[in-house]
């Protein structure tokens, strides 16, 4: 790697030179919809094969743009989300999105509406179609009970489908402004510390002050309290909201409409729940270890994520992390390699922590297959080693993507939420893997216990969002108006259903769900999919370990496949698995034996240091 091709900010003059750029592909884009429309109504009241495929590819190119121009300006908002021209023409593309899905409708209800003869009629006009059957056939024949009765029933819908739009957009402004910034403390070093979304994690992370700790949680703690009652007013807006769209669809409620969407079914999520929850206290050993490491008599949740690094606060350049990932990748197809090397050298990162210039918090990875490019990737890179894994489960993402783009036709360049997450838990194993075969014991140590901390978090923190999400919902449409208690209520009653009885958690009912992004989403009942991809990705990474080679061609297979495939077909096809309770057992088999590897661990270095740490 050539340190000095390396980029740390998004160059996105390769999407629009400026604003103003921006602002004519808008307008563009709007006169676009129109000629669409005005073109294709007629007929479609006599569809025909060719007409199909004429459709199809100017409907594409129109998404194609609203992709890019969309990628552009939302990536500008997460650079500011109080930069009013972005946030502006963010509500714009918004509404231009909810225009065309209104003017285009016509084409959504005709197309669910056809009967297999009429489907058999069109493919046999127009072989042409035939690359875009699985397409039709996962967008619109499977959807013929749930479409919109006329159009003006699809213009309800899509109305009220960018009012969750802009309750997402209104809702991460408040988390980025409000939720997440707590005040001011005193550190014990006199040092006053303002509190945000990034001070506060690399706090807990870094300080091994534990009355430090216990300040930043205390205050970040009661200030998400306060909180909790302008947030519940949003969500449950926004869930009242879900529910009515998914019930004009046909669909029981929102939760219904997600599973149908994921082609999963209500009773694999329960059992995946029910197997996480049994098998909670798999994790027990792990918070006994850190108790002992950190030499004390009872854990409290100000004590998880601090690292356990003899210097928690070590920090690690990012061309020293970049070196890191590359070579975790060493056995890997050559593709991973290049995607990654490119990524890190186009301008396509946007690297360090800006809150104070309206930055928001977390990380994201944007496809760029409209333009078959590198994708983009958000963080908040601080040198911390829990940064290490943060990017490279972003880099799996735009592997991901590139392979996609590369592979398949543009509007096979999707997925359901599960699958998108493979890659990106699929590259944390590569990396913890690597770290415990060529890091020091110290860190390799801290890396493997970090990685079982982030199991807890893929197997009890994030199926328990979308429990509450689903609880919330049904409270809301019960009550119509929730407090802020009423949910930090509800939030504190699921999580004691998953959570450990070794750490002393606070009395007072929780309001951490205000700062999960996830639950505004206008895609619903996301975080189940991190807990799902993860059992599936421990299933991958045995395959991976007993036969990389092979391993490769499947794996490369999966991930350029996009939606070209259902999601159980392609699990059945590559890697013969299916989602059911076996595979949440294995997950969990996984956790202990990493349990028991951190104790072998802990063990050896207290016996035999290694060469390099003599």
């Amino acid at each position: 790697m050539n340190r000095s091709e390396i980029t740390t900010s998004w160059n996105l003059s390769s999407l629009f030179q400026d604003r103003e750029a921006a602002s004519e592909e808008y307008k563009g884009l709007e006169d676009l919809s129109k000629e669409i429309s005005a073109i294709f109504r007629s007929r479609f009241q006599n569809l025909t094969g060719p007409v199909l495929l004429e459709y199809i590819e100017a409907d594409k190119n129109f998404s194609k743009r609203l992709n890019v121009i969309y990628a552009y300006v939302s990536a500008q908002n997460s650079l500011n989300v109080n930069e009013e021209f972005y946030e502006t023409l963010l509500s714009d593309l918004q509404n231009l999105s909810t225009d065309h899905y209104k003017a285009a409708s016509y084409a959504e209800i005709k197309l669910k509406s056809l009967s297999s003869s009429e489907w058999d009629r069109i493919f046999s006009e127009e072989p042409g179609l035939e690359k875009y059957r699985a397409y039709l056939e996962n967008s619109y024949r499977r959807y013929a009970n749930h479409r919109p009765r006329d159009e003006s029933h699809a213009a309800y819908l899509a109305d009220i489908s960018n009012q969750l739009m802009k309750i997402d957009t209104e809702a991460e402004k408040l988390v980025t402004n409000n939720v997440t910034v707590a005040g001011n403390i005193t550190l014990d070093s006199g040092k006053e510390l303002i509190l945000n979304s990034e001070t506060y994690t690399e706090l807990m992370s870094t300080d091994a002050n534990r009355n430090n700790r216990k300040k930043a949680y205390d205050k970040r703690f009661y200030h998400l309290i306060e909180q909790s009652d302008r947030m519940a007013e949003i969500y449950c807006n926004k869930s009242q909201l879900d529910d009515l769209l998914a019930r004009e669809l046909n669909y029981s409620d929102s939760y219904d409409s997600k599973m149908f969407g994921a082609y999963l079914t209500r009773d694999q999520v329960g059992t995946m729940n029910q197997v996480f929850k049994e098998r909670k206290a798999d994790f027990d050993g792990y918070y006994e270890f850190r108790r002992k490491k950190m030499n004390l008599d009872r854990l409290k949740p100000y004590d998880l994520q601090l690292s356990l690094l003899k210097c928690p606060d070590r920090k690690y350049t990012y061309e020293d992390t970049l070196i890191n990932i590359s070579a975790s990748y060493a056995s890997m197809a050559p593709a991973f390699q290049e995607i990654f090397l490119q990524t890190a050298t186009s301008g396509s990162i946007d690297l360090y922590p800006n809150p104070e210039g309206g930055k928001r918090p977390g990380g994201y990875c944007q496809d760029m297959c409209a333009l078959n490019r590198h994708a983009l990737i958000f963080m908040n890179y601080k040198g911390l080693i829990d940064d290490q894994r943060t990017l490279t489960h972003e880099m799996g993402h735009a592997i991901n993507f590139y392979l996609m783009g590369s592979n398949v036709d543009y509007l096979y360049c999707t997925g359901t939420e599960y699958e998108m997450e493979i890659p990106s838990t699929f590259n944390e194993e590569l990396f913890v893997d690597y770290a415990l075969a060529n890091y020091d014991r110290d860190t390799a140590l801290a890396v493997l216990a970090d990685s079982i901390n982030d199991y807890i978090n893929y197997f009890t923190f994030q199926p328990m969002i979308t429990e509450f999400e689903e609880a919330a919902h049904d409270l809301c449409r019960q009550k119509g108006n929730v407090s802020g208690r009423e949910l930090n209520q509800l939030w504190t009653s699921l999580s004691r259903q998953y959570r450990t009885s070794l750490v002393d958690y606070y009395a007072e009912d929780n309001a951490q769900w205000t700062y999960v992004s996830h639950i505004y989403f206008t895609n619903n009942y996301y975080t189940f999919s991190y807990a799902l991809s993860k059992a599936v990705t421990l299933s991958l990474f045995k395959m991976y370990k007993e036969d990389p080679e092979k391993f490769n061609g499947n794996y490369a297979a999966y991930l350029s496949a996009g939606s070209s495939m259902t999601p159980p077909e392609k699990l059945k096809e590559f890697f013969g698995i299916e989602i059911d309770r076996r595979l949440f057992e294995d997950a969990m088999d996984v956790v202990e034996k990493r349990v028991e590897q951190l104790e072998q661990l802990e063990a050896q270095m207290n016996s035999s240091p290694r060469s390099d740490e003599i």
